[in-house]
């Protein structure tokens, strides 16, 4: 499933990349993070993540890994994550641009495939709910950022 976004964020845009870039920040913003542990700087982190979608709850234990870094300007990074029977892959992209008075736009794209018993189980609620966690990720990303 394709999710995508637009925000504007009311700061200069070094100031998000650092954010972006940060992912003890990020995992601040991510809803359901438990852990973010930094294997390489830049390069690669893994972590766990508790994700429900109606009554069905799973808890993922993954990798992220930074593909593409040009500062301040895009970023695109793959994950991939395993819960009892059930896998999940991602491929983000997030692209950012000034906007007026000195503001952010940042578009984002993300690629998601779940796969095994939790797609089976939730196929009808997976974009919907991929959605709106994306948008309180990025909402939460923009008020931390403007509130610092």
């Amino acid at each position: 499933m394709l999710l995508k976004g637009e925000v504007t964020i009311n700061a200069p845009r070094k100031k998000v990349w650092d954010f972006l870039t940060d992912p003890n920040q990020i995992g601040q913003c991510v809803p359901g993070v438990e852990m973010i542990e930094t294997i390489e700087e830049l390069k690669k982190y893994r972590g766990v993540v508790s994700v429900g979608l109606g009554s069905v709850k799973a808890r993922f234990s993954g990798d992220v890994d930074i593909l593409e870094l040009d500062e301040p300007n895009r970023a695109k990074l793959k994950a991939h994550g395993t819960a009892t029977g059930s896998a999940a892959d991602a491929v983000s992209e997030m692209k950012l641009s000034d906007g007026p008075n000195d503001s952010t736009i940042l578009n984002w794209t993300a690629d998601v495939s779940v796969s095994g018993q939790l797609a089976s189980l939730v196929s009808r609620l997976m974009v919907p709910v991929s959605q709106k966690l994306a948008g309180v990720f990025y909402d939460e990303v923009r008020k931390r950022i403007e509130n610092s």
